[in-house]
């Protein structure tokens, strides 16, 4: 579970901003060019329980399809675009910004285009580079 979500908190987001929190997390998994069939199962996996089951798999399913369809037509620019219009406050965007850090740290290296993914994730969300430092330190130390 994300130490700065608790799933009291997921019960007070809206479906839009709960689906614009998987599709960052999209983002960050997909960062490095690949998202293999294993690594999709165990997203979708992380991201049902991430949500305390609120997005059922098939939904979660049809989420990331549409993510990766929208990213292959729009390009990331424009999604994390999207993201930041559907997550108004600084609060969810910063939340947004960690679950993506979590994600390309799952593995336990950050790798440059994750890195890079991240610093893009963070101007795209108006988030300081220096807080989006700290919060990988924070999350990966």
């Amino acid at each position: 579970m994300c130490p700065i979500m608790s799933g009291n908190d997921l019960q007070a987001l809206g479906e839009a901003k709960l689906e614009a929190l998987v599709e960052v997390m999209f983002l960050a998994a997909s960062a490095d060019g690949d998202f293999s069939v294993v690594e999709r199962a165990h997203f979708l996996k992380s991201v049902e329980s991430l949500t305390d089951g609120r997005i059922p798999t098939s939904r979660l399913q049809t989420l990331v399809d549409e993510a990766g369809t929208a990213l292959d037509r729009d390009g990331r620019e424009a999604r994390l675009a999207s993201v930041k219009d559907r997550l108004l406050d600084a609060g969810s965007r910063r939340v947004a910004l960690s679950l993506a850090i979590q994600v390309t740290a799952a593995d336990g290296i950050i790798r440059t285009s994750e890195r890079e993914m991240i610093l893009e994730t963070a101007e795209a969300l108006e988030i300081d580079r220096g807080e989006a430092a700290d919060l990988v330190k924070k999350l990966t130390g």
